[in-house]
């Protein structure tokens, strides 16, 4: 057995989950894996298959090397381990809100961790994943799964992970063009109105509770927001006609997937209702003249985990 080689599996997540904005994430049945090998030799091999494997960087640009070297660095591993041998099977669709930036960090720090003996407990790889990220919505439940609420003050992070006590089936449908999270952020405005805030704190808390104490009839609208999905519809052809073909067909919310353009509702585990509001999400983008296709996924309940 290589004792400096691991592979760690990490799983997709949304981030916001409607009215949460940089609060609130979940993470999803969707995973990317990745084998680490840390070399004493200066020497950098980079191998990516799957979704955006060709856009990949294989050099010290890598977000996951770099995530790596971070452990290594603040370990005091960084001068025994100048290399690596790095493959990638990714799974997550790229730039479509569906935490694959997340994926790839989270992946590359609990590596090398655990190559290195495990110095750092997953407090202190949310706090580095959030330094590399810029915030924790999707870092958090691509390390503890679940659905997670994530504070920063002064730099500390806090997370609460929770499992919901409704099954929920998450009905992903997946544009065909990707969207950037810099640009989705542009168009956000500098400052929101009470009304809006206001609105905002009572559907997210109203969305937690809900979850936690199992009361779907408090589902309906918990997902709405008003802080950053209006702003962002124009960036995603046809997500109001979506919002609602999903309600139609039995979703219990539905919300753009971090900054989009991945749009998911929220469903019952029943069969015929998740293929009927898949069919008629696809359906609803296909008449504003986007392709797309739909993922019907579970909540991940684990988190990034050694292989």
């Amino acid at each position: 057995m290589d004792l400096n080689k691991v592979t760690v599996r990490v799983p997709g997540t949304s981030a916001n989950c409607g009215p949460g904005f940089d609060c609130l994430g979940l993470a999803a049945t969707i995973y990317n894996d990745l084998e680490l090998t840390l070399l004493e030799e200066k020497t950098l091999s980079i191998e990516a298959h799957g979704d955006g494997a060709e856009t990949i960087p294989t050099d010290e640009k890598n977000i996951v090397w770099k995530a790596a070297r971070m452990v290594l660095d603040r370990s005091g591993n960084g001068e025994k381990f100048k290399g690596a041998i790095l493959k990638m099977n990714n799974n997550i669709p790229m730039s479509r809100g569906l935490g694959s930036s997340a994926a790839a960090i989270v992946a590359g720090l609990t590596a090398a961790n655990e190559i290195v003996g495990k110095p750092f407990p997953k407090k202190e790889i949310l706090k580095f994943a959030t330094e590399i990220e810029g915030h924790p919505d999707n870092v958090a439940p691509a390390i503890y799964g679940g659905f997670t609420i994530s504070t920063v003050d002064r730099g500390r992070v806090q997370t609460f992970s929770f499992l919901p006590k409704i099954r929920l089936k998450l009905i992903v449908a997946v544009p065909d063009f990707p969207l950037s999270t810099r640009i989705a952020r542009q168009v956000l405005p500098k400052s929101v109105s009470m009304k809006d805030a206001v609105f905002n704190i009572g559907r997210a808390s109203m969305l937690v509770a809900a979850l936690m104490q199992g009361k779907e009839k408090f589902l309906e609208t918990a997902f709405d927001d008003a802080l950053h999905q209006p702003y962002r519809t124009k960036l995603v052809p046809g997500m109001q006609e979506v919002f609602q073909a999903a309600k139609k067909a039995g979703a219990l919310g539905v919300c753009l997937s971090g900054a989009g353009p991945c749009l998911i509702a929220f469903s019952e585990t029943k069969k015929q209702i998740e293929n009927n509001i898949a069919v008629e999400m696809v359906q609803a983008f296909k008449k504003n003249e986007v392709q797309a296709a739909a993922l019907i996924l579970d909540l991940d309940t684990r988190g990034a985990y050694i292989v």
